[in-house]
């Protein structure tokens, strides 16, 4: 089985724009999360799928391949296809280009569930909620069968809609979701060659589109996220974590 892991990076971010060349701690963004992804033991290949020279450069300075992808793809999903499309793989690893703090264990064992389970179709990951997280529309939680496969991901607070979780004693009615992904290379071309679906523009979550397919998600449990880095000020908080040894 050919496992491949590809980090998505485009240069014009809404909320950061430059994000994968700005400085931290002497290195661009880009090279932490590339520098941990090759740690992976199950990789058999590293990408990075942009728009942008400039991340081209930066990429290839620390030895890893690139695939140059248009500007206008919806998605990093979409960019992620248009790189291994033509690429003999089995499995491809979505590793977000904001998450400096990735770790090929991480990686590893996402990719694992499909030498366990050949006949799913995706996986991800989430780690235990917090009420904070509960609450928030920004934190996205996961509600799960018996064989940790997702049932449904939202915004609110699923599924305590009638009783609390405080009620209940227990969050363990959901997770809180880690947006990291991989996917068989037959179903990502699926996937991307579907059109949006009416529960994920409800939402505004592209993963619903997969469980609208019918797609089999097998969701991995960790401990907790690690941190990734969406604004300028997520970079300066990371950046005074790191200095501080933690």
């Amino acid at each position: 089985m050919k496992i491949v892991g590809v980090i998505p990076a485009r240069y014009g971010s809404t909320r950061f724009p430059g994000k994968p060349l700005v400085d931290l701690l002497g290195r661009p963004l880009i090279q932490w999360t590339i520098e941990g992804s090759k740690k992976s033991k199950l990789l058999s290949d590293l990408i990075v799928a942009t728009d942008d020279e400039r991340i081209k450069k930066a990429a290839e300075a620390v030895g890893v391949k690139v695939a140059m992808t248009a500007s206008d793809l919806p998605t990093g999903s979409d960019r992620i296809h248009a790189a291994i499309k033509d690429l003999d793989c089995d499995i491809v690893v979505n590793i977000q280009g904001d998450e400096p703090l990735v770790t090929g264990e991480l990686i590893d064992r996402l990719a694992q569930v499909f030498i366990e389970d050949p006949n799913l179709d995706m996986a991800t990951l989430a780690h235990p909620i917090s009420e904070e997280e509960l609450q928030s529309p920004n934190a996205v939680k996961v509600v799960l069968n018996h064989k940790d496969e997702a049932l449904y991901f939202s915004r609110y607070a699923i599924p305590y809609s009638r009783m609390k979780a405080q009620e209940m004693g227990s969050y363990e009615g959901c997770l809180k979701h880690i947006g990291m992904y991989a996917y068989t290379k037959k179903f990502l071309k699926k996937f991307c060659e579907a059109p949006p679906s009416f529960i994920e523009k409800a939402e505004s979550l592209e993963q619903l589109r997969a469980l609208y397919l019918g797609a089999k998600i097998k969701v991995v449990r960790v401990k907790e996220a690690s941190l990734g880095v969406d604004t300028p000020e997520d970079l300066a908080k990371l950046e005074k974590l790191l200095s501080q040894g933690k």
